[in-house]
């Protein structure tokens, strides 16, 4: 998620020796919670010792055994006896996408199932319990070693499938090895899997994901974000695949729901499974992304959306045909785009040369550091100018030839002779995906974007002597260029789609394809190769692994508290219910209600559409049911808290101060979003959705009295 403002020295930590972080900030590792952290949370409101927030040697004792990762990129947690699982809709997004139709939209109309034998099994899907985290490093140290000395490969992919292969055996579990602050320390992590998930509810997209892309990343937020799924498991309550015979899990352990709510400044904790951040990364690297690699990128990525949604505007069918990859597009872009404008806001890179003012004063008060490390930051400086100009042209190649068009992968797979969906029925499957009239458009802009950026020594003779029979006084025709190229194409008519479908096509024709040619002849690892000559040696992986290992030690050694990066393990977070700062003399509220949802309402834009049953019961406000009072619009839809997420934890559960599920996490503010590389205080905020909202849309909405029966409710 996102950003702030201040100038904190030690990134996502504490100010100085001995004293402890702010409290808002630090994805702490669910199983390191020592007494500090823990007396430092019970100072802000914790009700419970560390031992009932997760602890490993007594199955169903700890909250954080009724938490699961999504296949580690997103989080859901257990809500009731019968294996019930609860997330957000925007994880559920491609599932109940695979599952519309036409006929039947689920993410117009929602998802439901009013009965138990409704519920639909998605096909590939499974759930992690984390049951035990291992603090293995001496032990990889050791393996490494041992490998090295024999002469064997011994990088953590091979070091992970050997310690992941024994504990694997040894258990029963399945094993993933970690590796934090770059190779500092290794933990090992041991799951359950169950992989009979089934889908029982979602809401419509006018209710889960109200204010579509003009909301996301901002405040205040109208959303319904969640989905319910059910774990199965066999009779005996043992993971399987699935099978009609299997039964609703009944877990360990469940999370109990609060309808007490909450107001600003009480306690709140996040338990997930946080994807990435990259908060030790330098100065250099940061400034990279900010003016060079974001702009491109987020350029581009831009106008593809603008022409996907001018599709998706016009006509439903292409709207149902592109709304995932639309959805995931959208997210990245203003994504990357929010961080590369937060960077500059929050003067990030500034804030990072602090940090490395002070680093290379430490590193020079020993002789043994300055003799390790002493020019590091002089290379790391002069590594990634190095590589600018040719990190700008692959930016180029990659959004345009690689994932400018999806018609672009299909043309790669049928390139391959060794890729069995290459052609036949797999390949008629993806084109019935996709609409070619939104990829020739796609396309046309591609051809452009690359025609008039790529340095023309990345590009084959062949490249540049199509080009130049477009082009007049050196200036190419690219929309010529891009209809000769589309036209020509087997890729692009029915006669030869069809002929695709039938393998008639000789692998030959393929390759000399124009339109294929064209995306396919250009070699990448020329890109890689010209890069590696430009780092020279050590390269910029190995530059960053050693400053991230200086930095770990420096703040080992001066006493500072200190959180690795996300990597997808159990993490938890922990902070209060509140809004911001006025920003620009404009004040927000730290919640939202119904209220908000009526005044953004508009029948004729999509992202703010409401169906006749919503607005009805909006506008109704019955809410007092679910314990919001008798006066009115008094239920609250969305909420702020400080607590430091990002990517993997969305569908995390936002607890109060006993470990009682009051929402889920669902989003972050614009201004966190450089929190990927750096913490802002006071800028960075959790937006969730509020329980009593969730649970008012299953009874109120949708009718779902089973759901709320089983829940105790």
């Amino acid at each position: 998620m996102k950003l702030r403002n201040f100038v904190i020295l030690a990134v996502g930590l504490l100010a100085g020796a001995g004293q402890m972080a702010k409290a808002d900030e630090g994805m702490w590792m669910i199983h390191a919670i020592d007494a500090a952290l823990e007396k430092k949370m019970a100072e802000r409101g914790l009700e419970l010792s560390a031992g009932e927030i997760y602890n490993a040697d007594a199955p169903g004792s700890s909250v954080a055994d009724a938490v699961v990762s999504m296949e580690f990129g997103c989080t859901g947690s257990i809500i009731s006896d019968q294996g019930l699982l609860i997330t957000n809709h925007h994880c559920a997004y491609s599932d109940v996408h695979g599952l519309s139709t036409p006929e039947h939209n689920y993410l117009e109309d929602g998802f439901w199932a009013m009965r138990a034998d409704e519920e639909v099994n998605i096909t590939g899907k499974s759930v992690y319990f984390l049951k035990r985290v291992l603090d293995v490093t001496d032990e990889v140290l050791k393996l490494q070693k041992d490998l090295e000395a024999e002469g064997k490969p011994s990088g953590l992919r091979r070091l992970s499938h050997l310690m992941e292969q024994k504990y694997s055996k040894e258990t029963g579990l399945e094993a993933w090895l970690s590796s934090m602050w770059r190779g500092s320390r290794y933990y090992l992590a041991l799951y359950e899997v169950y992989k009979d998930v089934r889908l029982v509810a979602a809401p419509p997209v006018s209710s889960a994901a109200f204010g579509g892309d003009i909301d996301n990343w901002e405040w205040p937020q109208h959303k319904c974000d969640f989905a319910l799924y059910r774990v199965y498991t066999a009779p005996d309550g043992s993971p399987a695949e699935y099978s009609k015979d299997n039964v609703p899990m009944k877990p360990v352990r469940r999370l109990n729901i609060s309808l007490d709510g909450y107001k600003a400044g009480d306690y709140t904790m996040i338990i997930g499974y946080p994807g990435s951040t990259n908060r030790y990364c330098s100065s250099f690297e940061t400034d990279f992304k900010e003016t060079l690699r974001h702009p491109v990128n987020n350029a581009i990525r831009g106008r593809q959306m603008d022409i996907i949604k001018g599709w998706m505007d016009k006509d439903p069918d292409i709207r149902l045909k592109y709304s995932d990859y639309f959805f995931s597009l959208s997210n990245m872009q203003e994504c990357f785009s929010g961080e590369q404008e937060c960077f500059a806001r929050f003067d990030v890179v500034e804030q990072k040369e602090a940090l490395e003012k002070e680093l290379q004063e430490w590193i020079e008060a020993s002789p043994e550091r300055l003799a390790k490390w002493g020019d590091l930051l002089v290379k790391l400086e002069n590594g990634y100018d190095a590589i600018r100009d040719v990190e700008r042209h692959q930016s180029y190649y990659r959004e345009t030839m690689i994932r400018g068009c999806q018609l672009a992968l299909i043309m790669r797979r049928a390139h391959n002779p060794r890729n069995q969906a290459g052609t036949g029925e797999k390949m008629l499957e993806k084109y019935a995906e996709l609409d070619l009239r939104v990829e020739r458009d796609l396309l046309e802009y591609a051809v452009d974007v690359f025609v008039k950026n790529l340095d023309p020594v990345y590009m084959s003779q062949w490249h540049k002597d199509v080009i130049a029979s477009f082009s007049e006084d050196g200036v190419c025709d690219t929309k010529a260029l891009a209809d000769a190229l589309w036209t020509s194409s087997i890729f692009t008519s029915e006669e030869g789609i069809a002929r695709l479908g039938r393998k008639e096509v000789p692998q030959e024709e393929i390759v000399s394809d124009s339109l294929c040619r064209f995306v396919m002849d250009i070699k990448s690892t020329d890109f890689t190769e010209a890069k590696a000559a430009a780092e020279g040696t050590p390269n910029l992986t190995a530059l960053n692994r050693e400053y991230t290992h200086a930095l770990y030690q420096m703040r080992l050694e001066k006493g500072i508290v200190q959180y690795p990066d996300a990597n997808s393990t159990m993490r938890i977070t922990y902070g209060t219910v509140g809004g911001f700062e006025p920003r620009d003399g404009v004040v927000c509220d730290w919640k939202t209600t119904p209220t908000g949802i009526l005044e953004k309402f508009n029948p004729s834009d999509y992202d703010f559409y409401l169906n006749d049953r919503q607005h009805l019961l909006y506008s109704a406000c019955e809410w007092d049911r679910w314990g919001f009072g008798p006066e009115g619009n008094t239920m609250y839809v969305n909420f702020l808290t400080d607590n430091d997420i990002t990517g993997g934890n969305s569908g995390s559960p936002v607890l109060n101060s006993k470990g009682e599920l009051i929402g889920l996490a669902f989003d972050g503010n614009k201004e966190s979003l450089a929190s990927d590389a750096w913490w802002t205080e006071g800028y960075n905020k959790c937006v969730c959705v509020d329980i009593r909202f969730i649970l008012w849309t299953l009874d109120r909405y949708a009718g779902m009295t089973r759901i709320i029966d089983e829940l105790g409710l």
